[in-house]
């Protein structure tokens, strides 16, 4: 049952950021983009990682795409302001693309684990393990970046305020 569902899920995941690629409306690309994510979301559900799928829900389908749509809304794209089609930038998407050719082929060339490590550790990527594990050992980098996250938000406050005359 799981691995059926892992592969229907791994289909729609190939096919939707296939469709993000081919898109030609952009609009039509981040809704594409945002049925991608979710099927993400559903394969951080099958490797019991519950805190991934729910950041990954709330964050990037969420947040994210929000953003991305607003961006695509104030831009107003058309065909008169599209990004110029040098040959530099065929280049480095060839480029890119047999990247990818070599990555998928060596993908589908690994042999198959017959102990994957979820069946050997039935807790991993619980938040309680998470927990444990950022309050545990982690605690002073975990209060460091939040005093260094509020720094930087005092000073984005401080630099954006108008001074009185």
């Amino acid at each position: 049952m799981g691995t059926s569902v892992f592969y229907f899920v791994a289909t729609l995941s190939v096919f939707f950021s296939l469709m993000v690629i081919f898109s030609k409306n952009p609009v039509h690309s981040v809704l594409y983009l945002i049925v991608t994510f979710f099927t993400f979301t559903v394969h951080y559900i099958l490797l019991n990682a519950q805190f991934l799928a729910v950041v990954n829900f709330i964050v990037y389908m969420g947040a994210i795409m929000v953003l991305f749509l607003f961006v695509l809304m104030l831009l107003n794209l058309n065909k008169d302001n599209e990004p110029l089609k040098s040959g530099a930038v065929k280049v480095v998407g060839v480029i890119a693309g047999c990247c990818l050719v070599v990555t998928l082929v060596g993908s589908l060339k690994a042999t198959a684990v017959s102990d994957p490590v979820i069946l050997r550790n039935p807790n991993l990527g619980l938040l309680k393990n998470l927990g444990k594990e950022l309050f545990g050992p982690f605690m002073l980098p975990f209060e460091l970046s939040s005093i260094l996250l509020l720094s930087a938000m005092v000073g984005a406050v401080l630099l954006t305020k108008k001074e009185k005359v």
